[in-house]
C-alpha cells in the first residue's frame, strides 16, 4: 500500500467531505464542515500561500495538513503547518510525508521558522521532537456540555450597555472588524497579528460558512461594538468560540463574560449540544471565566517550533 500527498481539490465534494470527517476525527475538539475546507481554500489571502493537503492510500483520505504563512504578522518568515492523521491510520507514514511535503513547500515560499499545535500525547510529542520540533507554549482545549450541563442565568447589561447579535451589523461590519483587530493584538501567542486589511476579514472571516452571526453575541456602547464571543457553528450540534474579546478601553467591566454568557444561551436554544473553547495556558483571565461556565479540559495541545536553516 502506497501514501501519497497532494492537494485536495475544493470542487470535489467527496474529497472535502473526507478531508472533514478525517480532521474530526483526529481533532474532534473544534467545528469543521466541507464548506468550511472550501471557503478556506478558495478565500485565504494570497500572501498567506494557503494549501490544504492531504495524505492518500488506495484512494483513501486517511490524514491532512494545512500550510502557510502568517502573512498578518509584522514579522516575516513565518510558516504554520498542522498535521492530523486518522486515529485508525498511523504508523503508515502519512504523517511524516505530510509534515515533509509541508516543510519543503514552506521553505521554499520563503519561512524560516514553522510552527506547530501537536495534541499532548507521548506518541505525538515524541514525532515532533524527532523531526527538529520543540516545545514552546501550550494550550488547552475545553469543553462545556451544553445539553445536560447548567449555564449561568442570563444577566440584564450594565446601564449604557446593549446586548446585539453580529447580524445586527450585516449592513456595515466596519466596526466589527475595528473591534476583532484590537482584541487580537492581546492574544497570548507565538506569533503577533495585526488585522490591517478589512476586505481579507470580510473574505475570510466574516463570511465564513462557520461563522455563526445569529449566534455571536456583542456589548455595544453608544452603537459601538465593545465586547464580543463570536460563535463557529457546525450547523448542527457543535459549537466552537472562536474569538472573545474587548476593547481596550471598556475591560474589566465583564463584558465579555456578559457577552459569551449570551452567546451560549443562544448556542443551547439552536440546538447546540456541546461548546468547546481553545486558550493558552497562560491566559489566565479568560481561563477562569470559562472555569465560570462550567468548562472543563478536555485536551491539551503543545506549540512546537522548528528553525529552518
Amino acid at each position: 500500500m502506497t501514501v501519497i500527498v497532494r492537494d485536495v481539490r475544493p470542487e470535489v465534494r467527496t474529497e472535502t467531505a473526507a478531508l472533514a470527517r478525517v480532521r474530526h476525527l483526529a481533532f474532534p475538539f473544534m467545528p469543521i464542515t466541507p464548506e468550511s475546507v472550501v471557503h478556506t481554500i478558495t478565500h485565504s489571502h494570497p500572501d498567506a500561500r494557503f494549501r490544504w493537503l492531504i495524505a492518500e492510500e488506495d484512494g483513501e483520505i486517511i490524514g491532512s495538513t494545512v500550510v502557510g504563512l502568517a502573512h498578518d504578522s509584522p514579522d516575516p518568515g513565518q510558516g504554520y503547518v498542522n498535521v492530523y492523521v486518522h486515529p485508525e491510520r498511523i504508523h503508515r507514514g502519512a504523517g511524516a510525508l505530510l509534515l515533509r511535503t509541508a516543510e519543503e513547500y514552506l521553505a521554499a515560499q520563503g519561512a524560516t521558522k514553522l510552527f506547530s499545535w501537536v495534541v499532548d500525547a507521548p506518541d505525538n510529542r515524541a514525532f515532533a521532537e524527532r523531526r527538529g520540533y520543540r516545545a514552546s507554549r501550550s494550550g488547552k482545549v475545553l469543553r462545556l456540555d451544553l445539553e445536560n450541563g447548567t449555564l449561568p442565568p442570563l444577566q440584564d447589561p450594565p446601564p449604557g450597555v446593549e446586548l446585539r447579535t453580529a447580524a445586527d451589523f450585516a449592513d456595515d461590519p466596519r466596526p466589527m472588524f475595528d473591534l476583532d483587530a484590537e482584541a487580537v493584538l492581546d492574544e497570548p501567542s507565538d506569533v503577533d497579528t495585526e488585522f490591517t486589511d478589512y476586505e481579507a476579514w470580510i473574505e475570510e472571516t466574516w463570511n465564513h460558512p462557520l461563522l455563526s452571526h445569529e449566534l455571536t453575541s456583542v456589548a455595544v456602547v453608544d452603537g459601538r461594538p465593545v465586547a464580543l464571543s463570536a460563535a463557529h457553528t457546525d450547523g448542527a450540534t457543535q459549537y466552537g468560540s472562536a474569538m472573545t474579546g474587548t476593547a481596550r478601553a471598556f475591560r474589566g467591566r465583564g463584558l465579555a463574560k456578559l457577552a459569551k454568557n449570551d452567546s451560549l444561551h443562544r448556542a443551547r436554544a439552536a440546538g447546540c449540544k456541546e461548546a468547546f473553547t481553545g486558550n493558552d495556558a497562560g491566559n489566565e483571565p479568560m481561563l477562569a471565566i470559562n472555569k465560570w461556565f462550567g468548562y472543563e479540559v478536555y485536551a491539551t495541545e503543545v506549540r512546537y517550533v522548528r528553525e529552518l536553516g
